[in-house]
């Protein structure tokens, strides 16, 4: 009887890839803490990308090979250590970017037609009949996208279909955007009613959108982020929002997440979801299918489907 080998789930909330890694793997997990007999089997690991990694805990692992993410991002992944040590590393990219994107724009529309103002009104009496809760056009609205990759492409489509005018600012210049590049991420929140994050997150821009740059948003500005929490200065968007020198915030990631209820209780005109604007059940079931195709591969010695560069 031919052995199966040995994997190991790193994070709890992976646990929803078991029963189909089941029948070709031994799946472990690590918050169970397996043995020392079964860990030394490990050749690959499921990881959730955003989040951090012990090292230590992976050099326990004398057969591992392969990192593999279970999403697209990989940015809690050092991918230089990872190759020094001989590990490779796979995600799943794009597979949820139409469905993020769709989170964004459905996160401008809750903020600036003040849909949860609405819904509130309604359920707590305050409907005043001859008095209507007056809420800008989304035509017109200026819509800066920080990153052009798939999600902030999926997203200027939408906004452009929403009657929005776009532009976008990303490091390096796209010669095939559609939609003029500002010179730089200041001019971009300066010069839009919305400012988008959609760019990857790493080490070198941790608190990209800084308090300089959510002040050029602006009092009358929105600020929408469906990347990661850490590209924002978070205390800096909340004192900003406290102070009415930010208009509005509408974030589906945070800076820790979950997120602390209390740090957000007092904290006006936001729009907050739970880090879910690429949950979907098409999502899932596509990132499902790259992480066992990307598995399928390691184990039988072909090429990587989805290899981080």
């Amino acid at each position: 009887m031919t052995m199966k080998p040995t994997i190991m789930i790193m994070q709890p909330h992976l646990e929803v890839a078991a029963p189909r890694l089941d029948a070709d793997y031994t799946v472990l997990r690590a918050w169970l803490s397996p043995p020392p007999e079964q860990t030394a089997e490990v050749r690959a690991v499921v990881v959730a990308g955003e989040l951090p990694l012990d090292k230590a805990v992976l050099m326990g692992l004398p057969k591992l090979g392969l990192i593999a993410c279970f999403a697209a991002g990989y940015d809690s992944v050092d991918t230089v250590w990872a190759k020094a040590h001989g590990l490779s590393v796979t995600h799943a990219p794009g597979v949820n970017a139409e469905d993020v994107a769709d989170r964004a724009v459905g996160l401008i529309i809750a903020s600036r037609r003040r849909i949860l103002v609405g819904d509130h009104q309604v359920r707590t009496g305050g409907w005043i009949p001859d008095v209507k809760l007056i809420t800008p056009s989304l035509a017109g609205q200026r819509v800066g996208i920080v990153g052009l990759g798939a999600i902030g492409h999926a997203v200027a489509v939408r906004c452009l279909a929403l009657r929005m005018q776009v532009s976008w600012w990303g490091p390096r210049p796209k010669l095939d955007a559609s939609w003029p590049r500002a010179e730089s991420l200041l001019a971009l929140a300066k010069d839009n009613d919305v400012l988008v994050i959609a760019c990857p997150a790493n080490e070198t821009n941790r608190g990209l959108i800084s308090a300089d740059i959510i002040a050029a948003v602006g009092p009358q500005g929105l600020l929408v982020n469906v990347a990661r929490g850490q590209l924002v200065d978070e205390d800096a968007l909340i004192a900003a929002l406290k102070a009415g020198a930010l208009g509005a915030a509408a974030l589906d990631v945070f800076e820790t997440e979950p997120t602390p209820s209390k740090r957000w209780a007092d904290v006006p005109r936001t729009v907050l979801t739970p880090h879910t604007a690429g949950a979907t059940q098409a999502a899932v079931f596509g990132m499902m299918q790259m992480l066992t195709d990307n598995l399928a591969a390691f184990f039988a010695g072909r090429p990587l489907i989805n290899p981080v560069a």
